[in-house]
């Protein structure tokens, strides 16, 4: 395809996590809008369902190499909030563990000869 409208970095798209698209704004008044599954099969183009019009996405697609739909159903479905709690309570815990664990020494450093 040669004739795009514009090339916009993915830095200046929004993610819509609802719809689970980037996306931007399209001069019709909609949005161009690509999925990270499109963005993982190296596909750069982001079409505006309401007119003819197309824009390039400039990306690394080694960012989305490792993209994973299973993943990406999780994240919507709220599962990683809970993961997140866990590990932040744990980490509560390991951090007063490694508390009662810590000794500090009262004697004052002593001095090691060194043989010249």
């Amino acid at each position: 395809m040669g004739a795009y409208y514009d090339e916009i970095e993915i830095e200046d798209m929004t993610w819509d996590a609802e719809k689970r698209v980037y996306h931007y704004p399209c001069p019709c008044g909609d949005r161009f809008e690509i999925s990270r599954k499109q963005l993982a099969d190296y596909e750069d183009i982001a079409i505006c369902p309401s007119c003819s019009l197309v824009i390039r996405v400039v990306y690394d697609p080694l960012d989305y190499e490792d993209y994973d739909e299973e993943e990406e159903e999780e994240d919507v479905s709220g599962e990683e909030e809970d993961e997140e709690e866990s590990d932040s309570s744990s980490g509560d815990e390991q951090f007063e563990e490694a508390l009662e664990n810590l000794h500090i020494a009262d004697e004052p450093d002593r001095a090691i000869p060194v043989s010249a």
